[in-house]
């Protein structure tokens, strides 16, 4: 049209090309609105599809036909997941937060190794997200969930009940001894998307520390010797070992600083014997008191 001066129409007919496709306009997306109201039905609803979602929305006048409410939904990643075999928990739909304070998320998982005789053992690793505080880890041959849901209550006992707990979808904590613990202890259960670790990221990254630095460091003869080591590691590791995401302080001493509600002392560095003492004399109460 512009270098031989053709009409639209006749350009358009030598190109094979429709009016109507030249002249679109794309139109603004106004959807914000309806968008955010299908993710919250969505989590209010996780076993409801698009269809039933749509009616929904129209029943509170947001409008649009099911294919605009399809490719929302779609878009959002709202799709429900269709479930096999037995009945298990899933986790919402919504992304979680990043804690802000202390027993705000706990996150747990299990870690694996051998004695020296060949026997596997599991451990289960328990981070307060906000400090990387390794909370517990429990070490035996086997831990069901009624083993799981024992730990927490002897762990709330001396630290406090989390507002939420985030866990993979492992059949001992999907079981209905779980489920029934955080059903009468009101506490939150998060699962993460099957396959997805990394939503998992605090005691992921707890326990390749913990298998780099103690599991392969270390040959277990019994189960006794195993769990000595472990949680001379564990206390190592909140009280003397730096931790970089903490600017060179250790759990112990950033939970402390958080706990009377004061900053940590600029003092206290990476390497520091008042960190270390400090943060050794915490652990040593926080022991003493689970004694009690």
């Amino acid at each position: 049209m512009e270098a031989h001066g053709l009409s639209e129409r006749r350009a358009c007919r030598l190109a094979q090309l429709d009016r109507s496709t030249l002249q679109y306009q794309k139109r603004p997306d106004n959807d914000q609105i309806l968008r955010r109201r299908l993710r919250e039905l969505a989590n209010e609803r996780r076993r409801f599809g698009y269809r039933r979602l749509g009616i929904l929305l129209e029943r509170e006048g947001l409008h649009a036909n099911h294919k605009k409410v399809f490719r929302i939904y779609r878009e959002e990643g709202l799709a429900v997941r269709r479930r096999r075999g037995r009945k298990r928990a899933i986790g919402t739909r919504q992304p979680i937060l990043v804690p802000d304070r202390l027993n705000q998320r706990w996150s747990l998982d299990f870690a694996f190794d051998v004695l020296s005789d060949g026997r596997r053992f599991r451990t289960l690793c328990i981070v307060d997200d906000f400090a990387r505080e390794a909370l517990a880890t429990v070490v035996d041959i086997s831990l069901s969930g009624m083993r799981v849901a024992r730990e927490l209550d002897r762990l709330i006992g001396y630290r406090g009940k989390p507002s939420m707990i985030v866990s993979d979808n492992g059949t001992e904590l999907t079981s209905h001894a779980i489920l029934k613990w955080a059903k009468d202890t009101k506490v939150e259960w998060h699962y993460i998307a099957p396959g997805k670790p990394m939503q998992n990221a605090f005691v992921e990254s707890f326990i390749g520390r913990f298998r780099d630095e103690c599991l392969n460091e270390n040959v277990f003869t019994t189960l006794a010797e195993a769990r000595s080591l472990i949680e001379e590691w564990r206390i190592d590791y909140n009280t003397t070992r730096p931790h970089t995401s903490l600017g060179g302080l250790t759990p112990a001493i950033y939970a402390q600083s958080h706990r009377i509600n004061r900053p940590a002392s600029l003092e206290l560095r990476k390497g520091s014997a008042q960190q270390a003492l400090t943060a050794t004399q915490i652990e040593e109460t926080n022991v003493n008191r689970l004694s009690t």
